[in-house]
């Protein structure tokens, strides 16, 4: 049995293959009384997985410094990167690599089945734990609204949890489940190849065929088209040239094996407008999918989509809008926009405060 703390200071961390996102929560008597989010752009496969120490410790003194902690709580994806040779090892190196670094602060890692386990535990069945990040925002979620269906679109991916009666409902219990059901669509906001979106554009009265090389990515669409400014661009580019519309102009050419000087603005535009209503439709079918499972279990006919993430306007309600859901909640109105695009670390971070509270740490009711 834990000892009921009265001021509850704890972090949560999602580490991610590419973003590393951290929440700091300082509540009392079931309150937030201090919220702090930060996010570490950190491509592991690329930088090293030795340096994710290094990603840790920068969090740490950023949203912590001197701050004494009560709990720590780890959630990841990463351990899918090509960084390791099987999740088994990803999920035990991540897990080292926390330790270390939160030496003496009390750990817990967060399962597929939205439960806290301490490190041996998770250690003993790495795979409750790979990419279990789904569950803590789900879990939040169903803490004040009881039947819904989030969805939350991220740099790289999408989830779509879905919640009955208080209850995180997924079929899907590591990713190869989810990617099967509906609840995964591998498909984000920034870093997904255009190629695997559609693999034709209509331009000049016909279809054109797409090169698979990366040469564009879906950034590129969201920028053109005004759904992100450079500053939430911060996925590396496919050419390592910059973030202007001119430069994501010239890299959309190029999937269509031309340039900016073969293709105009119009056309170009054309061809973003267009891979970006695929991507809608991508994500729509995944909410399809998940929805006509669960809609036998329901006790209304309509249920609202909760919409979160970087993507969560510009493709997850319109994906909702697109499936024919009238109810969508915006999680930035509850939680802050900041903290909507990190969401899975708030959501840790408030089971770690739960936990060692004693009770349910409340935040923004609707």
């Amino acid at each position: 049995m834990l000892e009921v703390i009265e001021v509850v200071n704890v972090l949560g961390l999602d580490i991610g293959g590419v973003n590393t996102k951290a929440t700091f929560l300082k509540t009392q008597e079931g309150m937030i009384k201090e919220q702090r989010t930060a996010i570490e752009h950190f491509p592991i496969w690329k930088m090293g997985k030795e340096k994710l120490p290094q990603v840790l410790e920068k969090l740490k003194k950023k949203l912590v410094d001197s701050t004494s902690l009560d709990g720590v709580g780890v959630t990841m994806t990463a351990e899918l990167s090509d960084a390791y040779w099987t999740k088994k090892e990803g999920v035990n190196h991540i897990l080292d690599c926390a330790a270390s670094v939160f030496n003496g602060v009390p750990i817990f890692v967060l399962s597929v089945e939205a439960e806290l386990l301490s490190l041996g535990d998770a250690r003993k069945e790495p795979l409750k734990v790979a990419s279990a990040n789904w569950a803590a925002t789900g879990w939040m979620v169903s803490q004040i609204i009881k039947s819904c269906l989030v969805v939350d679109v991220g740099s790289t991916t999408t989830s779509i949890i879905p919640v009955i009666n208080g209850k995180i409902a997924a079929e899907g219990r590591t990713d190869l489940e989810k990617l099967q059901n509906g609840e995964l669509v591998y498909s984000g906001a920034l870093r997904t190849n255009v190629a695997t979106i559609t693999d034709g554009v209509p331009l000049r009265g016909g279809i054109v065929r797409l090169s698979s090389e990366l040469f564009a990515q879906s950034a590129d669409v969201h920028l053109l088209l005004d759904n992100i400014g450079e500053e939430e661009y911060t996925a590396e580019t496919c050419d390592g040239r910059g973030k202007t519309k001119r430069e994501a102009m010239a890299r959309l050419a190029r999937v269509v094996c031309a340039d900016i000087e073969m293709l105009n603005e119009q056309e170009i535009m054309g061809m973003a407008q267009f891979v970006y209503e695929r991507q809608v439709e991508q994500i729509t079918d995944g909410l399809k999918q998940v929805y006509e499972r669960i809609q036998p279990l329901l006790l209304q006919e309509k249920i609202p989509v909760v919409v979160t993430g970087l993507g969560r306007n510009f493709l997850a309600r319109k994906a909702a809008e697109k499936a024919g859901f009238k109810e969508i909640i915006d999680m930035s109105e509850m939680l802050g926009a900041e903290a909507s695009v990190v969401s899975p670390s708030v959501g840790v971070a408030l089971m770690v405060a739960s936990n060692l509270e004693g009770k349910p740490v409340r935040w923004k009711q609707l």
